[in-house]
This record gives C-alpha cells, structure tokens and sequence, in this order.
C-alpha cells in the first residue's frame, strides 16, 4: 500500500487534532475533561506554574472575569477607560472593566449601599443568577422568589450538575470549573446550544468537542526565524510548558530555525512543525498573479497564508525555476517560503513513489524532473529531486541550498528484546524522542511508537537500520516488515471466481474501515475466500488480496481475545464488524463483547512479523434465541 500526500497530509492534521485532544490531558493525569476544556476556553487558568489551584475560593471579582471569558465579549477588555460604577471598585482595580462591563449587560448588579463587593465570595445563588442572564433568561422566565427559583432553574438547565452546593454555599475554584463546563451544554433561551454561540463544536454524543476550543483559542501559525529563541516569543514562561512536535511529545529545546509553530496560552501548550517540502518551483494555480497553490517538487500545495501567497505570485521574490522550501504548518498548508538554500535539515526514511515531473520555466524553457516522495521516521512524508527506486532506505541532507540523497546501509548488527518499558532494545537505550519506522521493499510504511514493540525480540534481519545519538542511545530506527502495521486490513464479504475456460476472470467486494470496494480481474483469480483479508496496493488502487488465519473467539476485552485458551493482541485499529443477514456494519468492540449474546470470529495476521499476530478483523453474529 503506497500512501500519497494528500492522504498523508490528511492524516498528519488528524494526528495533530489527537494531540490537540488528548495531549494535555494526558499530561496532566488527573486532570478532568472539565477542567482542561475550560482551562482551553480561557475561563479558569492556572497561576505563572500552571498550578490551577482549585480548592481555592473565588472571589465576586474573578467570577466575572470568569463570566466575560465564557461570553462573546472576551476580546473586548482594554485598559481601564479611568472611572468605576462602585464606589469600592477604584478606577485601578484590575477587574473594573471586567464589572462594568458584566453590570452593562445585565449579568450582575451591586449592593444598595453603592458597593459590589469584589472581594467577597461568590454564592452559589449568586452564581446562578448571573448565569441565568448570561444565557438571555429573565425574570418572565422563572417562577417562584429568589433565590429558591433562581437555583431550581439553574439546576434543571443541569448548570449545577456534579456541584454540591447549597443556598448561601460559597464557591471554589473546583466548582467553577465544573459549572462553567456545564455551562457550554446548557440551552439558552434562544434555543440554542450556549457553546455554539461562541462557535465552539458539539459532537454527536452532545459533548462539547475539544479540539474545536483548543483550535479556537490557538494562535498562529508563527515560523522561528534563524537567531530566534522559542521562549522569547511565547507571552508566557517556559516553566511546565507542554510541547509537541509533530505531533510527538517533545520540548522547546527540540525548536529549531523555520519551524512553524502554534502555542495556546491557557493550556501553556506549544506545538512545532518542521514538515518542509524542499524542490524546483514550477506552476501556480490558478495563476502566478495571485496564487491560492503551487507545485514544488512534483506536487501542488495550498497557500495558507497571505504572506505566502505574496512570496510565490508575480510580485514575490521567488518565480518559476527558483529552487525553494516550503514551510508547512500542521494542515499541511503552506505558511511561508523561503531560500532552499536557507534550510539545513537531516532526514532518514524510506522511497515510497517515484516519478518525472515536467514544466516550463519563467523563461519559457521546457525542464523535465524526477523527484521522490520519502516517508520519513518522523512519520512525515516529505518530497525531494531523486531518482531512487521505491523501497529504497535513504537520507537526506539540505545544507547551502543543495539536498544530497544517499542509500543507506545498515550500521553493524542489532538484535534482542525490546524492554517490557519500550525503553531499550538489548543492551542499547532508546533516546527520549527515538523515531521508528516500519517499512518495506515495496513502499509500504507505519510510524511506530516504542510501546508498540515493547517485549517484542529483533533479530538483525528485522532491523533495517538505526542511528546513534551523541549520547550512544538509538535515535533513529526503520524496521523491516516487523509489526504488521505497514499494510491495510479489510474483510472479503463476496468472491467469485472463474478458474476455468478460456475466458478466466474473477470478482471481489469488500469492506475496509466500513467503506466498500471491488477488485476484478482477468486471465487470473486470487483463490481466496469470503473472511478477513490484507490488501496489497499499485498505484493508489488495490492490487491483491491474501486471507488471514482464522479464529474462533470465546471472549474479547478491550486488548485482547481468547482462542482456544489462548490470548490474542488486538491491533489497535481494530475493526469489528456486526453481520446481519448479509450486510456488515462497523461497531465498537463493547457493543459486541458479550459471547452469550454473540459468535466472535477474528482473523489474525499470520506473516510471521515478530510482533505481528494481531487480530485486525473481527466478524459479530447474533446467537439464535432459544426457549
């Protein structure tokens, strides 16, 4: 299976959008959905460390500061315009502008005696009442006297679910997460759901999606220019920051000069990208005047930016024939163009497609080019002027504007057990940021992560290659063919073949990822069966097709199914499918694991990958029901 790099391009969001969900939870252990969701939105952060603090009392002042973050209005707050609607809320109170403006729309008033009190703490009826408002209620809309009423409508709009409190209860900081996270999923009287209001995203389960508030609230892309340092251009400290490059966990010191980089300052969260596309510049679409794409190197990509666009039209620095870099943010757009020559990189990896690209130059001459696509051990596809055949192990070095390509060979032998910690292969470490690659002679590639081949042993005929780093730790490691992982799994759910006369042809449908195909052939069939299957790629396009081993499950769980007594990893992408009559659908595992309920069969990879033998298809029959 080649994969091109729009798909790759694709994926590499899809992986960046993992990272941007998951990261900082992950991170933080413990830490709730709630509280990274509100700390993403702005509405709750943590002090200078990070620290969130969250036993802590809230005090009336920074409710509403709280409020006008949660609200349409939280880019409106400038410096104070010098005068105060109470008179002990002084002109130079850090959160006048946030009351006056919270008391102008209505959310909160203050007390008789000309005084709001921002010192003291919030109620919980006090809380809801501001809430209420916020979300267009009034008082035509609640029945009863305060607070009573007030607090029975903040509970059946669940604005007080998971919150123990009480009328005249105080609130902390541990509430208010809770409450201001409730209050995404809340319908306003309009009707609509509070967090689309503020263009944030709910998900089917009606959730609200992170990755649409950390999207949101993210700034850039930036790109590091030569000489800059990363902390220098965060507006927070560099303490307890999480960084991911590439959509790997990392830190600011792996920033180097051109990368793109993103960073969200309530989650203290920096992501890198260093995916550059290096190679001869040789059309613009739809025109040089004013660009919207370009084709470097064989393949056209998007400009994402302004100054981009600028940089590559008619009126830039860079015309048909310049030899450039383009610097790609973490959709895969272009961000910014610079010098080839301004790039020095080092990249290891594996040829996945080669072919001749042929264009006119700014002086009308007609060039023809060949040029490579390399998946890298970063797991980025990048392209390059080459001439390599497909499988081929190469690195690539950019140094003064010339990219030099050379064939690898491997460095001595390597063998032994991967620890049961992912941490070492034998008597060797693993560097804290190794990069591994499962490849094989035909193009075929997956991105590996330590744990996947933890207790996994290597012979040398399973190693490709690896690299040292200064410190004698394996930063660099391409597998050969190790894991399985590299080819793409499906089940045959229709075969009919014609293996005799003269007119020898044959008929395949099938399901991957619960998306249906078909293979026909002709002058030849494949002599498979109905069941799960791996599929060979040419070209984009399925090529063949090869069963898999057979099993009968007894049980299932999340990681691995019983056969026969004994256990079998699942793979982590899975597919179950559950049969009625004779349409498969694509399940979750859960909703299928009770074998009192259900026929389990799975299908194995049976290559003799030493850490293959995971089940990567599993078919679902409901039992006949019995008196």
């Amino acid at each position: 299976m080649k994969k091109y790099l729009s798909m790759f391009l694709a994926l590499c969001l899809a992986v960046s959008m993992l990272s941007l969900t998951s990261a900082s939870v992950a991170a933080a252990g413990s830490d709730s959905v709630a509280e990274q969701s509100v700390r993403a939105m702005g509405i709750i952060v943590g002090d200078e460390n990070g620290n969130m603090n969250l036993q802590s009392s809230v005090t009336r002042a920074e409710f509403v500061k709280m409020m006008v973050a949660a609200s349409a209005y939280k880019n409106t707050i400038g410096e104070s315009s010098g005068y105060s609607l109470f008179k002990d809320v002084k002109q130079n109170h850090w959160a006048v502008e946030y009351i006056k403006l919270a008391v102008n729309k209505g959310w909160f008033v203050g007390y008789l005696d000309g005084t709001f009190r921002p010192e003291g703490t919030i109620t919980i009826e006090e809380c809801a009442t501001a809430l209420l408002r916020l979300l267009g209620y009034t008082s035509d809309d609640i029945v009863g006297t305060y607070p009573t009423a007030q607090l029975s409508k903040f509970y059946a709009l669940d604005l007080g679910k998971n919150i123990s409190r009480s009328q005249g209860q105080t609130l902390t900081r541990s509430d208010c997460v809770t409450i201001f996270y409730n209050l995404m999923t809340a319908t306003a009287k309009s009707g609509t759901v509070y967090a689309k209001t503020l263009g944030y995203t709910i998900n089917s389960s009606g959730e609200l999606d992170y990755s649409s508030i950390v999207t949101s609230e993210m700034k850039g892309p930036f790109v590091l220019l030569s000489g800059e340092r990363i902390e220098s251009k965060l507006p927070f400290t560099s303490s307890n920051v999480l960084v991911y490059k590439n959509g790997s966990a990392s830190s600011l010191s792996a920033a180097s000069p051109y990368d793109v980089y993103y960073y969200n300052t309530s989650l203290r969260t920096v992501w890198l990208y260093d995916n550059r596309v290096i190679g001869t510049y040789t059309a613009a679409s739809p025109n040089v005047n004013a660009p919207t794409s370009v084709t470097v190197a064989g393949a056209s990509y998007t400009l994402g930016t302004s100054a981009a666009a600028y940089k590559m039209s008619s009126l830039g620095p860079f015309s048909v024939g310049n030899n450039v870099a383009l610097l790609l943010g973490m959709n895969g757009t272009v961000v910014d163009v610079i010098p080839a020559s301004d790039v020095n990189s080092s990249y290891y990896g594996v040829v996945i497609s080669s072919q001749t690209s042929s264009y006119t130059n700014s002086d009308g001459s007609a060039v023809s080019e060949k040029t490579i696509k390399v998946a890298c051990t970063d797991g980025i596809v990048r392209q390059y002027p080459g001439s390599h055949t497909v499988g081929t192990l190469v690195s690539i070095t950019s140094s003064a504007g010339k990219t030099s390509i050379s064939s690898l060979s491997s460095i001595g032998n390597l063998s032994g057990t991967v620890n049961a910690a992912g941490t070492a292969l034998g008597s060797l470490s693993f560097a804290d940021n190794i990069e591994i690659l499962d490849a094989d002679s035909s193009g075929n590639y997956a991105k590996i992560y330590p744990s996947r081949i933890a207790g996994t042993y290597f012979t040398n005929s399973n190693i490709s290659y690896y690299l040292l780093d200064s410190r004698g730790k394996i930063s660099k490691l391409i597998l050969n063919n190790a894991t399985g992982d590299i080819y793409k799994y499906g089940f045959v759910t229709k075969v009919e073949e014609n293996p005799y006369g003269w007119n020898i042809n044959a008929s395949y449908t099938y399901i991957i990822n619960g998306t249906a195909g078909s293979l026909r052939t002709s002058s030849s069939v494949l002599g498979i069966n109905v069941g799960g299957a791996v599929f060979y790629y040419k070209d984009g396009s399925v090529s063949s097709i090869k069963n898999l081993e057979y099993l009968s499950l007894s049980s299932m769980n999340e990681q691995y199914a019983v056969s026969g007594g004994k256990n079998y990893l699942l793979a982590e992408n899975v597919q179950v499918y559950q049969k009625i009559s004779d349409s498969y659908y694509l399940v979750g595992k859960s909703s299928v694991s009770d074998t009192s309920k259900y026929t389990l069969i799975g299908y194995y990879d049976n290559f003799g990958c030493n850490a293959g033998g995971r089940i990567r298809i599993i078919i679902a029959s409901e039992k006949a029901v019995t008196d």
